[in-house]
């Protein structure tokens, strides 16, 4: 199973260094509540889950996790093309502010999890589209607009995954 929108991902090709872009978009990469923090959350709830024998559930998670690892070569490889390296601090390039693991949730009841899921994605959606207000780029544009489309696959799946749980 994949979740993720059925459509292509737009080309980075010829996007050029901009730095007013670069801060608009670097949070989202590894920022408190960025990609990198998802991907590291879905992977603990993930290997959590599965231990305790919630195995589909487990599953799903990280297929998103997976999703969500994508745009994190997404937007590094856009960070890069604005010019700067892909290093996951939110405020690149300054090598400062570096990411911590301490921004995952480590919650361990499931329902206590997908509700922290979701609070993320919703969260995630409402920052990338704060994103495209800002940015001037068609291009960047495109590429914030097709990484909203997964998340909005993320939430759905999440908020059924919750109904799910809270009828058990």
């Amino acid at each position: 199973m994949s979740l993720k929108a059925d459509l292509p991902y737009p080309s980075l090709e010829g996007i050029q260094e901009d730095c007013k872009t670069l801060r608009i978009v670097s949070p989202a990469y590894a920022g408190r509540e960025g990609e990198l923090t998802a991907t590291l959350q879905y992977v603990y709830q993930s290997i959590y889950l599965d231990s305790c024998g919630l195995h589909d559930e487990a599953k799903l998670l990280i297929e998103i996790a997976i999703t969500e690892m994508h745009h994190i070569e997404i937007l590094g490889s856009l960070i890069t093309r604005l010019g700067a390296p892909p290093v996951f601090t939110a405020c690149p390039p300054y090598p400062v502010g570096f990411y911590s693991a301490s921004c995952v949730n480590y919650v361990k009841s499931p329902v206590g999890m997908v509700q922290a899921d979701i609070r993320g994605e919703k969260c995630a959606i409402a920052e990338y589209e704060q994103m495209l207000r800002l940015i001037c780029s068609p291009q960047v544009r495109a590429v914030i607009a097709r990484i909203i489309e997964d998340e909005k696959v993320h939430l759905a799946a999440l908020e059924a995954l919750l109904r799910q749980l809270q009828a058990c």
